[in-house]
Order: C-alpha cells, then sequence, then structure tokens
C-alpha cells in the first residue's frame, strides 16, 4: 500500500462531467489499496471571475477580502468531489485548507505555509477515507483566511506529501509532462521523462507554468517524489528528481533540457545615481518592504566613477507601485537621478545542468539571436541558465530559434 497526494488543477475539475472523471481516477488508486490524498484548484476560470467582480465593485480591494474572496473556488470544488467520490460508493471527507490545518503567515495573497497539523487528516486516511483538500489556501495565527498565490494548489499538495511523507506527489493538469519549451509556442517540443529539481526550479523562476516554484522549492526540501501528469490521458508524465537519484553510469546529461520564456516582466532603469557602498539598498530596500520581488539586476558604472546607472526587473504586475516607489521614496533620498520604465519586454533562459561541464553555450545563444536580429537588453546566467531580456515582440521568434538550435526539436532529439 502506497500513500498517494493527487493534485487536480482547474482545467482537470472545469465541470462536472470533469469532476466525475477525477473521482472515478482517484478510486482506481482507492481499489488498489492505497491511501490517497486529493487536492483541488477552484473550476477553471472562477477565481477570474471572482476577481472579476471584486474589480466592480473596488478597483483597490484589500488584499484580506480578496483572499477571503477567492478562498471559495476551492471550496466548491472540494464538496463537488466530495459528492462525486460518495456517489461512486468511495467515503470521502472535504476540507479547507483552515479545517486541514495549513497555517501561513500572514501575507495576505503571498501567503507562506509555515506548518500543517496532519493529525485529523492522518486519523480520516487510517479510517479508510479519502480526504479531499482544498489547495491554494491556509489560515494564519489569527484566524485569517489567506491565499499562497497564483498556482498555489501545487504548493498544497507538495507541502501536504512533504507533511504526511507520502510515497509520491502527483501534479495532474492540461499537459502530460514537461516539455523542452511550451508547445503552444513551438509545436516540437518534446517531453522530457524527467528533469532535476535544480533544472526545475529555474525552469519554474523563469516562466515555465508547468509547476509553481514553490511547489517544486518543497519537494526538493523534503525529498518529495514529484510527477506531472495528464488529467485527461495515460501515460508515465515527468519524474522530477535529486541529482543525488541519477544513475552514475547513465550517459551524460543532455546540454539543455529546456527554454522556458515569459513576457511578464517590467524593466526599471535608474540614471546618475551615486556610484557609493550601500546604494544598491537604498534603492532595493523601500522595495522589499513593499513585498515586491525583484529579478534581475544590472549595475553599471560610469568612466568617471561617480555615477552608475541601476537595472533591474520585476513582474509586471507590480511595475507601477515600483515605479510609484523609487519616484516618492528613492529618487528624494537619493538626491535625484532619472528614472525610465519599459513593460514590453520578455525574458528568455536556457536550462540544462550540461552547462556545467560545456563550453560555448553563451556564445552559440547570443549568435542565435544576433541571427535573428534581437537585440539584448540585459543578461543574467549561473551554473545551469542563462537568461536574457529582450522586446517582447520578438519572444515567440527568439523560442523557435534556439529550441531548433540547440537541437530540443522532436525530429533531432529522435535522429540522436
Amino acid at each position: 500500500m502506497a500513500l498517494y497526494v493527487q493534485k487536480f488543477g482547474g482545467t482537470s475539475v472545469g465541470s462536472v462531467e470533469r469532476i466525475k472523471a477525477v473521482a472515478e481516477k482517484v478510486k482506481g488508486f482507492r481499489d488498489n489499496g492505497h491511501q490517497v490524498v486529493v487536492v483541488v484548484s477552484a473550476m477553471s476560470g472562477e477565481t477570474n471571475r471572482l476577481i472579476g467582480m471584486a474589480n466592480e465593485i473596488n478597483d483597490e480591494p484589500t488584499p484580506r477580502e480578496m483572499d477571503m474572496l477567492v478562498s471559495t473556488g476551492e471550496q466548491v470544488t472540494i464538496s463537488l468531489l466530495a459528492m462525486a467520490l460518495h456517489k461512486i460508493g468511495v467515503p470521502a471527507t472535504s476540507y479547507t485548507g483552515s479545517q486541514v490545518g495549513i497555517r501561513t503567515d500572514s501575507a495576505y495573497t503571498k501567503a507562506r505555509i509555515q506548518r500543517i497539523e496532519t493529525d485529523e487528516l492522518q486519523a480520516d486516511l487510517d479510517d479508510g477515507q479519502v480526504v479531499v483538500v482544498a489547495g491554494f489556501q491556509g489560515v494564519d495565527e489569527e484566524g485569517n483566511i489567506t491565499t499562497l498565490g497564483r498556482g498555489g494548489s501545487d504548493t498544497t499538495g507538495v507541502a501536504l506529501a512533504a507533511a504526511l511523507k507520502a510515497d509520491e506527489c502527483q501534479i495532474y493538469t492540461d499537459v502530460d509532462g514537461v516539455y523542452t519549451t511550451d508547445p503552444r509556442v513551438v509545436s516540437r517540443a518534446k517531453r522530457l521523462d524527467s528533469i532535476t529539481v535544480e533544472e526545475m526550479l529555474e525552469l519554474a523562476s523563469l516562466g515555465s507554468k508547468v509547476l509553481q516554484i514553490r511547489a517544486v522549492e518543497f519537494a526538493g526540501k523534503y525529498n518529495v517524489p514529484l510527477r506531472v501528469l495528464s488529467s485527461f490521458e495515460d501515460g508515465p508524465g515527468t519524474l522530477i528528481v535529486a541529482d543525488s537519484d541519477q544513475d552514475e553510469d547513465s550517459m551524460e546529461e543532455p546540454l539543455i533540457s529546456g527554454i522556458a520564456f515569459t513576457a511578464n516582466e517590467a524593466k526599471l532603469t535608474l540614471l546618475n545615481t551615486p556610484d557609493v557602498p550601500g546604494v544598491a539598498s537604498r534603492i532595493l530596500g523601500p522595495i522589499a518592504d513593499a513585498n515586491i520581488e525583484v529579478d534581475m539586476i544590472v549595475q553599471n558604472v560610469a568612466p568617471a566613477g561617480d555615477y552608475t546607472d541601476f537595472t533591474f526587473t520585476v513582474a509586471k504586475g507590480d511595475y507601477k507601485q515600483t515605479m510609484k516607489i523609487l519616484q516618492e521614496q528613492v529618487i528624494p533620498d537619493l538626491g535625484g537621478g532619472e528614472l525610465r520604465g519599459d513593460d514590453n519586454i520578455a525574458k528568455v533562459s536556457l536550462v540544462g545542468v550540461g552547462m556545467r561541464s560545456h563550453a560555448g553555450v553563451a556564445s552559440k545563444f547570443f549568435r542565435v539571436l544576433a541571427d535573428e536580429n534581437i537585440n539584448i537588453r540585459m543578461v543574467s546566467t549561473s551554473e545551469i541558465k542563462i537568461s536574457v531580456v529582450i522586446d517582447e515582440k520578438h519572444m515567440e521568434l527568439a523560442v523557435k530559434a534556439l529550441h531548433k538550435a540547440f537541437g530540443l526539436d522532436k525530429s533531432d532529439i529522435a535522429a540522436e
């Protein structure tokens, strides 16, 4: 007997018929003697519908009330799935995040899980029940409902798997695994049989929408076996493994595992800022205080050495707030400086553990973009990834050209 935590996304539970299909899938695991915890998202489109209604009433609703509102989407799904399981003879109990004991901090709309109280949940499993849990949500120490941010149901699933020491956490979605890039953009993208946690972390952080980055972090930290599967067709999916799980005698890892991209980026530049110790902290400190995450950072030193240009990127949704903070707090504190911004940019990234042992990846990357007449605005690198910021209008062209140049197309891989 194994314990599985299975997470189903919004498209997987997007209608009554699909909820019934999920119930049948869960029943199959239980009939084989396994214990199952099911984590579900709101039905497809429901969260957007709720947000739309909120914005019709108040275009700046308080974060607490937004969490109270959007958390109801999952409550509908868990009750319907529990009913569907009852209908086919499977005992099941549904729980909201607060009922199941998912304790978080109080950062509304971006809460982080602090602990999970599993005693009641484990008792239900031992009693033969399927436990159905609302993803994306929890409760803080004051009893306020909180949400984990977009994609937070993935994090709920992996966190529960870690707390329960599950044999595997299975993420069911509308794709049948992790691909070399988004197959909706590159039709010849290939599904990967496996990928390391390290590579998946990079892909998730760089724009891949298959898994939320915090879910992958949980899997890596607590060594949770994580598998991405399709809700709509059978198949092995993609297994996300730790580096230590790799067979030392296997063939060398491929140079590039995937290409991630996102247009959810905005670039801000402070020109003519003082080139003195502590200036970066004075720029980024107020932004961090506003709970805004900064991604890429580039600082240039002017020839005279007295002034510098400081450029960084944030999520597009944080662009206006960041501009306001820079104008009202940072520039007055620095005693001047010119602010420029651009929210029509995209980030494209190569990811692969094989980069560690291969030279020339960066030069090839830049040559491919140059051949397509694509200008690079910013560059960021690590051991296993290279990211560039380019104009948003060139994003798809860049992804397709890089995917072919690095041998990731289906026909190229099949021929090797």
